[in-house]
């Protein structure tokens, strides 16, 4: 078959390394991978054919940025990996002459806005945490106390963050000689009067003050059209190291599967999610590829290309569940290059 070129955005993110060896390992046609990132330190520059610096996500300036470089490379797809590239993606999708792998504008933005997909997800009856949004260090010491602190211990985050930015357990209970002598720095929970002294008295970044969820945590991954999973499966999500979980079960799941259709077709989800939940709660959506469990049979990236390519329809891809392996198992881990400058 004849090769083909992928543009790649955020080629420095964790996931990176996997998700370029799947894409050249599929076991069809060549594939030439271009990618960008923010930072020439990106795996990205060492691990792709070809690598470009491109503004933020957030910059009006990076559609067209991505535009050009795909233009320039004779690319055939473009597939972004971070939430920071989606909106601008999103909203220009239409423009561009090949496919870009993500959801429309109202998706996007739907799911980005945590505050928005909360209270959108307790409209359609399921579960997620109960939240309130503020800014301020007034206001989410108001919001915590009405969420049961101190009985309980209540948690914080960004309205718009990303792979656990921001994230933080309001703890009355924490030890702060433990963590001071004990703990990597940056750890996650802390007391209330701590998050108040380092926040703005007023505004301030937007902020969701909800309840903790407990639970075991569980992602469901996947390829959907808008209105449906086409193919995909749920996996556990274990062993945190810096906000990122390293080891990852398959499972099977009618509920969890069941769960991931409706915010599907709710949220008009398009192309590559994943849905993270803590507990029975949904805590996370995400309309972009994630850490993906990998079979030599089920290489989920290089299907959502084919598909945008219109080598692999809809009813194909579905049918291809049959191959999901329930205990399949993955665990992420630290790697290096090296070069000289």
């Amino acid at each position: 078959m004849k090769p083909i070129t992928i543009v790649v955005t955020a080629s420095g993110a964790t996931g990176t390394a996997a998700l370029l060896r799947a894409l050249r390992e599929n076991g069809e046609r060549e594939v030439r991978l271009v990618g960008t990132d923010l930072s020439e330190r990106s795996v990205g520059k060492h691990e792709c054919d070809a690598f470009y610096l491109v503004p933020a996500g957030s910059d009006p300036g990076f559609p067209d940025a991505i535009r050009e470089i795909a233009e320039r490379e004779g690319a055939a797809a473009i597939l972004p990996q971070s939430s920071f590239d989606l909106e601008g993606l999103a909203a220009e999708r239409e423009s561009f002459e090949i496919p870009v792998l993500v959801s429309g504008p109202d998706a996007i933005q739907r799911s980005n806005d945590k505050a928005e997909s909360y209270a959108f997800l307790r409209a359609m009856g399921l579960p997620a945490p109960d939240f309130r949004r503020v800014s301020g260090a007034a206001e989410v010491e108001a919001a915590a106390h009405e969420l049961g602190y101190p009985d309980r211990a209540v948690c914080f985050k960004p309205v718009f963050s990303s792979g656990s930015r921001g994230f933080r357990i309001l703890d009355p209970t924490v030890d702060r000689a433990h963590q001071l002598l004990h703990e990597r720095p940056g750890s996650v929970a802390m007391r209330l009067e701590e998050a108040v002294e380092l926040l703005p008295d007023e505004g301030g970044t937007e902020l969701l003050v909800m309840e903790l969820a407990s639970g075991g945590e569980r992602t469901i991954d996947g390829i959907a059209d808008g209105s449906r999973v086409l193919l995909g499966h749920p996996k556990t999500r274990e062993a945190m190291r810096a906000g990122l979980a390293m080891y990852f079960v398959t499972l099977q799941n009618d509920w969890l599967m069941e769960i991931a259709d409706r915010i599907v077709r709710e949220f008009r989800i398009e192309w590559f999610f994943n849905i993270q939940l803590v507990g029975d709660a949904v805590i996370e959506i995400n309309p972009r590829i994630s850490t993906v469990v990998y079979q030599e049979d089920l290489n989920l990236p290089w299907l959502g290309v084919k598909r945008a390519l219109g080598e692999l329809s809809d009813t194909e891809l579905a049918s291809l569940s049959s191959r999901i392996r329930p205990g399949r198992t993955a665990l992420r881990y630290f790697d290096q290059v090296e070069w000289d400058q």
